[in-house]
């Protein structure tokens, strides 16, 4: 059921990304994908290049695959091992969620944090407190971690 439902996933991602989102198997293990999110216009990211992986379970689409960033990334969802805090990786995932949907709901977290479940308290309280700070601090972050 799996490598179907990978199968499809993966045509999927040729033709229906989000723009400035690249998403595929890395080499031929289905169950291992790499992937790379351009930083959104309008955000601290905006002029980097993030790279993810995914890692599928074999009860895949029941399961959520376990998604990180590789590329070190300034976000208070987002911890120093590139785990990510995002519900629909975890207790909102739904089997009918695509790899389509989880790179859109990156693209949206790094648009806009939710401080509110914060993985990185300390970051989530300059967010908060700080706007300018957190984004000036995100900008150099991006800059030397996320070349483009």
């Amino acid at each position: 059921m799996a490598t179907k439902r990978l199968q499809k996933e993966q045509k999927k991602t040729e033709t229906e990304l989000p723009p400035g989102c690249l998403a595929g198997p890395d080499g031929g293990d289905l169950f291992k994908w790499t992937a790379s999110i351009q930083g959104p216009k309008g955000s601290p990211y905006e002029a980097g290049v993030f790279n993810l992986s995914f890692e599928f379970p074999s009860d895949f689409p029941f399961k959520p695959p376990k998604v990180q960033f590789t590329t070190k990334v300034y976000h208070p969802n987002v911890n120093d091992n590139g785990t990510i805090c995002m519900d629909i990786l975890k207790d909102a995932w739904k089997p009918a969620t695509g790899v389509n949907d989880i790179m859109l709901a990156l693209v949206s977290l790094l648009t806009e944090p939710n401080p509110d479940d914060a993985l990185v308290p300390e970051i989530a309280d300059l967010f908060k407190s700080n706007r300018a700070e957190f984004d000036k601090t995100a900008k150099a972050f991006t800059k030397k971690h996320a070349k483009a």
